[in-house]
């Protein structure tokens, strides 16, 4: 390698300065400073593996745990957030090495070339992360998506994949310009005011006493946990695995001192559950390879602070398959040839399938007895899915249930039609088909009721077709702040019919709170039928401006015992500062919409002085308003359940969404003629008829309306697998 003089000189001070007899080289102290940056995030590392698997076999699992351990990367994610920890805390300690010789700061790249940069980049595994990848045109990558969605765009194999960068639709706003987040130095002033703590805003604007809350009249709590469902297909944004500091050594839980990668929340005076001078435990967003570094490349041009989605751009499923190769596989039934995917080997659900459990050793789904208070009831593992989050509460549990048995119903049927098809074949025909449900009841199903006609013609008409210069990737506006929308849309309880939509007289409706990883209500309570009934024959919340969100969620999540409970509200805010996302005014101008600048203009665009007059006392201009919470606090547009602002972005994403995916169920090619036909029929209330023993739906399982107008299921058309026969040879 060749190092240049001026790196040379300042390898050789810093060895100097902590002892003669080290290397005085510029190579050696690049590869010091790596090898020691690997030693301190592996030390990180086993330390919180070891303290996590502690509190996860024990009884002592505090809420912050629960919510911590649902973002841990694994598998590849986990490769590359470790790869990302390695060059960060790499060019870290260069530049600390550097400033403790010049008694001043200086960036780590303002010493390095970008070959140096790049070796770097190589040795701590960012390289490998960011590397395309070679697509070879297979008839399986044409006809088939690859788990982790690469090669899609074959002229951008990581376009869209899972692993990446979220995309940046204006350029983040960072307190240091780099990797600091807004609020990182609460005495710092933007736009002339302080920001006020996430949770003093959540206290002032969010809080609902469960009375208080409306219904919709006009849509079920189905259309609530379907958008969860399909936000779980598209954005999964990991945290680091480290629970303490990497440059302090302090624990993230046990500290309101902020030090990568702990960003607490602390409590507002006067807090009515909070402590004084205590914090909600808060940890980053893990950054992408190379990102955030306080550093600069060649040209000048910031590298600022990015961060990775787990999860595909695409509406593909991956909430039922998984996003990448080990955990498609691992879901996989290969005890046989039918194309299955695994299921419960213990439990049945009135003969029917049961989400398979994880392998993984853990109390983390052992609530049952806390709950009931009983310890001598049986505990269940958390079920296994293409989601980490599908325990994250029983309603959400119940979807994964019903669209994993529609897949092994249609490879069983498949199979009937096309007895010499492989394996291999009817698992990727069934997901694919799968996977065209899900694209098809969001987009024509579940959107119009969601951004109103307005945004939804203007972005989501007619299908123009595939466009590979179209990029997909989720912005990170959406996955941070706008596609929170539906958690003011959350009812208290999760309800539980019977066979007359009535009250489930053995299995009652539960708290909300009580149903954050209890797959045991599912095994031991009546399944997934009493949820489901519950879901399409039960309004959804209605998101009013002064009954924002539940309890549930803002002063009880995933708490069951006396242990502090988290605040999902101040978590959405936190993190949108995490992700240094602009402020509201900032992503009204981008969608073309007027930008308020003073209390009056702001209650004519809320159409509520009231809100405007506490918002302007809280944040001390339109422009510092959390882009979450200003969004949410819009009312709706005509015939929506969101506000302008969130329906400009919703509606853009999945424009992108759409366009830009190769294998887009309408694409031609992705399907034949007769195919399409037959999928343009498809129906959610059928998929719900299939595959459970309820009998009577709703013809429209998202809208309101009384059980008295259901329809028998045997009343709504089957989905025609006949233009699946294959006519010749067998792939």
């Amino acid at each position: 390698m060749n190092f240049p003089t001026f790196l040379f000189v300042v390898g050789c001070c810093c060895t100097l300065s902590i002892g003669a007899e080290e290397e005085s080289s510029s190579g050696h102290f690049i590869l010091d400073s790596i090898e020691e940056a690997k030693k301190i995030v592996d030390a990180a590392y086993k330390y919180s593996r070891d303290e996590s698997l502690a509190r996860v076999r024990s009884d002592v699992i505090k809420p912050s745990d629960k919510l911590r351990l649902l973002k841990q990367p694994a598998r590849k994610t986990r490769e590359a957030v470790r790869a990302a920890d390695y060059m960060a805390q790499t060019l870290r300690l260069i530049s600390e090495k550097a400033h403790h010789v010049h008694k001043r700061s200086i960036n780590a790249t303002n010493l390095l070339t970008l070959d140096e940069l790049n070796t770097i980049k190589r040795l701590t595994g960012c390289a490998a992360q960011t590397r395309p990848p070679s697509c070879r045109t297979t008839p399986l990558i044409n006809k088939y998506r690859t788990a982790t969605n690469i090669c899609n765009n074959r002229r951008n194999p990581l376009l869209g994949a899972s692993n990446t960068p979220f995309a940046r639709w204006l350029p983040a706003v960072y307190e240091d310009g780099i990797s600091q987040p807004e609020g990182w130095d609460p005495n710092r002033l933007h736009n002339g005011a302080a920001l006020p703590l996430v949770r003093l805003v959540s206290n002032r604007i969010l809080s609902t006493a469960d009375a208080d809350i409306e219904s919709d009249h006009d849509f079920t709590f189905m259309l609530t946990i379907f958008g969860q469902w399909v936000d779980h297909d598209l954005t999964f944004t990991p945290t680091s695995p480290s629970i303490r500091s990497f440059s302090s050594g302090l624990n993230c839980d046990e500290s309101c001192e902020r030090s990568e990668p702990c960003f607490p929340i602390p409590a507002p005076p006067g807090d009515q559950r909070l402590r004084p001078e205590t914090c909600l435990p808060f940890f980053r967003s893990s950054p992408a390879c190379g990102s955030g570094n306080t550093a600069y490349l060649f040209g000048g041009v910031p590298k600022v602070r990015e961060q990775i989605n787990a999860l595909t751009a695409y509406l593909d499923a991956g909430q039922v398959y998984g996003a990448e190769d080990g955990l498609a596989l691992e879901l996989r039934d290969l005890t046989n040839d039918g194309g299955l995917l695994r299921v419960n080997n213990q439990f049945q659900d009135n003969g029917r399938e049961h989400l398979p459990f994880t392998s993984v050793k853990s109390n983390m789904c052992a609530t049952r007895g806390k709950i009931l208070n009983d310890t001598t009831l049986t505990e269940v593992p958390c079920f296994t899915a293409g989601d980490v989050r599908v325990v994250e509460n029983i309603a959400l549990t119940s979807l994964h249930t019903l669209f994993l048995r529609e897949h092994n119903r249609l490879a069983r049927a498949l199979h009937v039609l096309n007895p010499t098809w492989s394996s291999e074949t009817l698992y990727q025909e069934a997901r694919k088909i799968v996977g065209a449900y899900n694209q098809i009841l969001v987009i024509k199903e579940y959107l119009p009721l969601i951004v109103g006609p307005d945004a939804y013609n203007k972005h989501l008409g007619q299908y123009s077709g595939y466009n590979e210069n179209v990029d997909p990737t989720i912005a990170n506006v959406f996955a941070t702040a706008a596609f929170r929308f539906a958690h003011l849309a959350i009812q208290p309880i999760i309800f539980r019919l019977d066979e007359n939509y009535q009250t489930h007289t053995q299995f009652p409706n539960v708290p909300l709170f009580e149903t954050f990883f209890s797959p045991w209500r599912v095994i031991f309570e009546g399944g997934i039928d009493p949820l489901l009934r519950g879901l399409i024959g039960r309004p959804a919340k209605l998101n009013t401006q002064d009954h924002m969100m539940v309890n549930a969620l803002r002063e009880k999540l995933f708490a069951f015992t006396a242990h502090i409970a988290l605040d999902l509200a101040s978590l959405n805010m936190q993190r949108s500062r995490d992700h240094a996302i602009p402020g509201y005014n900032a992503w009204r101008r981008f969608c073309g919409l007027s930008s308020p600048q003073n209390e009056q203009e702001l209650a004519v665009v809320m159409n509520n002085t009231e809100l405007a007059h506490r918002l302007i006392e809280l944040y001390g201009t339109p422009e510092n308003i959390d882009i979450w919470l200003g969004g949410v606090a819009e009312p709706f547009v005509p015939g929506g359940r969101v506000g302008a602002l969130f329906a400009c972005l919703i509606s853009t994403q999945f424009q992108h969404i759409r366009e830009g995916d190769r294998l887009w169920w309408e694409n031609k090619g992705a399907f034949t003629t007769q195919q399409k036909a037959s999928l343009a029929s498809v129906s959610f209330a059928r998929i719900i008829c299939d595959n459970t023993g309820i009998s009577r739906v709703p013809n429209d399982p998202f809208r309101f309306t009384s059980s008295a107008n259901f329809v028998n299921c045997g009343d709504i058309p089957v989905l025609d697998l006949n233009p699946w026969i294959e006519t010749g040879m067998a792939p």
